[in-house]
């Protein structure tokens, strides 16, 4: 009961500091409470419309199309609403047809949602092709069924369709630059936490649980990449039939950029991932060699400290600030990692005593931590 009431209790608090967000200022909290706030008035109004000319019954077509239509950009407003229109038009007919037909409620949903269920599948449709069964269950559940009332029906699925796509494009219509810059800040600030971990934990003996654990957070960096991908193309597409001229403009300025900065997320959480492997694969469970003393440890430590306070100074490239201030901040923190990599390499055989073991682990080591920062300089017109 107690672990129930604490997970209550952390979803409550995540909800609040959601709310919280979306009231301060713009972020993704508040994008997501104007897009609900818009499918509910693209709803309302299809309801109104349609409520002068038809009965409550036949009425709800267009407000259920028009809702779901409030989509993340414009192009997939229009995209879903024409596939979406053809499957409702689609399953109405069908089911109109088959009731008519058979004179059974009954018979008619036997033979007519096998058929619209495989129509749905059609690649044609996407996500869409369900709206064809679903609209076939409305037009043979409503009763009393009729050539009339599927053209109604029809007609009001087109009209919620366009006041929805209407709503979208006009009414603060939708543009994910602010998502991508969260979405790409919050790859590189993971990638601050995790090499900030490490370097912590470098203070004392290293055990194979905390490099686990190192290696396990470092894997779900590619869900953040994921995540910065997706952003992206989201900012790309919502470029498309946006009717602000300066915000079209500002993703066909911007989007190139990202390309190139998501190419080094890759490569960053890529190497990330390799240092945390060698990491685990030099402490074995069952290993029971010493692990170095500090004065081996503690100038690695110092190293991963400035490959750290690298990545901050390309995260603050991308922060749309001060961007001259932060490439020179980033080229003379760059400087600092090559000299620090080139110093501490010449160390590597006094460090390792001639192990060669121990010489492959702290090469590795050092290998993968300048390969953290390598395109940094190369991304040096990262967007800003």
């Amino acid at each position: 009961m107690r672990s129930v009431a604490g997970a209550v209790r952390a979803e409550a608090e995540t909800v609040a500091r959601a709310v919280l967000r979306a009231c301060r200022g713009p972020s993704q909290e508040r994008d997501l409470l104007v897009q609900s706030l818009k499918a509910a008035l693209a709803a309302l109004i299809a309801w109104v419309v349609a409520r002068l000319w038809v009965d409550a019954a036949l009425a709800l077509m267009a407000p259920w199309v028009a809702v779901v239509l409030v989509q993340s950009t414009v192009y997939q407003s229009l995209a879903h609403g024409m596939r979406q229109s053809v499957a409702i038009a689609l399953g109405t007919v069908l089911a109109t047809a088959a009731a008519l037909s058979l004179g059974h409620t009954e018979g008619a949903i036997a033979l007519v949602l096998p058929v619209t269920l495989l129509l749905s599948n059609w690649p044609r449709f996407g996500a869409q092709g369900v709206y064809g069964t679903t609209a076939a269950l409305f037009t043979l559940a409503s009763g009393a069924v009729s050539v009339r009332d599927a053209g109604v029906r029809v007609a009001l699925a087109l009209l919620g369709a366009v006041i929805g796509i209407a709503v979208n494009a006009v009414v603060l219509p939708p543009v994910y630059l602010r998502s991508t810059r969260e979405a790409v800040q919050a790859v590189l600030r993971e990638v601050e936490e995790i090499l900030g971990d490490v370097t912590d934990g470098l203070d004392e003996p290293l055990d194979y649980q905390r490099a686990l654990a190192w290696y396990e957070r470092a894997q779900r960096l590619s869900h953040l990449v994921r995540s910065a991908r997706s952003a992206i193309e989201w900012s790309r597409e919502s470029r498309l039939l946006h009717l602000r001229h300066r915000k079209r403009a500002e993703v066909a300025r911007l989007a190139p950029a990202y390309d190139a900065t998501l190419y080094t997320l890759e490569q960053v959480t890529a190497h990330v991932s390799d240092l945390t492997r060698t990491f685990l694969e030099a402490v074995d469970e069952d290993d029971t060699s010493p692990w170095p003393d500090p004065g081996v440890t503690g100038p690695y430590a110092e190293f991963l400290g400035q490959v750290r306070g690298a990545l901050g100074a390309y995260r603050r490239v991308l922060t749309g600030g001060d961007a001259s201030a932060a490439r020179e901040e980033l080229h003379r923190r760059m400087r600092r990692v090559e000299r620090t990599h080139d110093e501490l390499s010449s160390e590597l055989p006094r460090w390792t005593s001639g192990d060669p073991e121990a010489l492959a682990v702290f090469g590795s080591l050092l290998m993968d931590a300048r390969r953290i920062t390598a395109r940094l300089l190369a991304d040096g017109a990262a967007p800003g």
